[in-house]
């Protein structure tokens, strides 16, 4: 590989991912981003010249697509509409992107012989019970919940069928909750951050007691590297770090860090539909490719993060008026 395409490279795992293969590979990175209000083109900054493209573009565009997946040797898809909420409200923008865009983009690939690799979530394998030992795996059902992780599930299938039915070189990956910098207000710690930082007292779901399996953003970008070098093509790889804790829990520690009560929360209306608890088992991922997790420490990714909201509020900030009218017309 000499040349790779990032689709969604100017959202929050994209961009982190992007910034990781300019520092450890010699790869030419081309970037294709619709640039929604999720997407920032300020996270790619400072990026050399030489390395790197932007293109202003919708993965929709077959022949956009076309022209840039003729000069690419692999194809790296982030894109995608991602926020539950916003599915609940509105989920056609999923329909599109996520199923219609996938469909462009596996088209033109199977079209160049390109090497495709697909990004997915757990969450299209639904949820499992708080108090079961169970965690997710390569071969669990998939039971989504919700607009987003249908269209999750159905870009992972066509990603499938295309590989049996005509031979597409790609592989999967589906991965538990990311964290760390560069990621949008609308986001759980995110949104907690910002508002600990403006004075207003941090919002749960339900009693918060809902499980996330948490993974530092850049493990993941190491594993989807590894993955796309060492991968098995019509492979899945489950990518977590064992991180599992309740969203009351996360909270409590924001609050502890940043100086404040750890009850200073507000517990909310459930959100419809809400999974109680993913887990991933990643032990696929450990043992055929050899990837293990380096941020280990929650606490200390965690005060990672914070940090990094604190030093960069010129990136933030212009986001934060809008995610939380948003919010406050839901109720939340």
């Amino acid at each position: 590989m000499q040349r790779i395409l990032v689709t969604g490279g100017a959202g929050f795992i994209g961009c982190n991912f992007v910034h990781y293969i300019m520092g450890h590979t010699p790869l030419h990175v081309t970037v294709l981003d619709k640039l929604t209000y999720a997407g920032n083109l300020n996270s790619l900054s400072g990026l050399p010249a030489e390395r790197f493209e932007f293109v202003h573009g919708d993965i929709c565009d077959a022949t956009l697509v076309e022209s840039l997946i003729a000069r690419t040797d692999a194809v790296v898809h982030f894109a995608a509409e991602s926020h539950n909420d916003n599915s609940l409200k509105e989920p056609r923008p999923f329909v599109d992107t996520n199923l219609v865009g996938t469909f462009t983009l596996i088209e033109a690939a199977r079209r160049h012989g390109t090497r495709f690799h697909h990004i997915s979530t757990d969450e299209v394998y639904g949820d499992l019970a708080l108090d079961e030992p169970r965690r997710f795996t390569e071969e669990s059902v998939y039971r989504p919940t919700s607009p987003y992780s249908a269209t999750k599930a159905g870009s992972d299938m066509l990603v499938r069928a295309w590989v049996r039915s005509f031979g597409l070189r790609a592989t999967i990956s589906n991965c538990s909750n990311n964290y760390g910098p560069y990621q949008h207000v609308e986001k759980f710690i995110p949104r907690q951050i910002t508002n600990i930082l403006d004075g207003i007292r941090p919002r749960l779901y339900g009693q918060g007691s809902n499980v996330r399996d948490w993974i530092h953003v850049e493990d993941h970008s190491a594993a989807i590297l590894a993955i796309l070098e060492h991968g098995e093509i019509g492979e899945t790889y489950l990518i977590g770090a064992d991180g599992e804790l309740p969203n009351r829990i996360v909270v409590e520690k924001l609050l502890l860090q940043m100086g404040q009560p750890t009850d200073a929360y507000d517990l909310v209306t459930d959100r419809p539909g809400h999974d109680l608890r993913y887990a991933i088992d990643s032990s696929k991922l450990r043992r055929d490719i050899g990837w293990q997790p380096r941020f280990v420490d929650f606490d200390a990714g965690l005060a990672a993060t914070v940090s990094w909201y604190k030093d960069n509020e010129d990136w933030w900030r212009p986001q934060k008026a809008v995610t939380e009218s948003d919010y406050a017309g839901q109720g939340h």
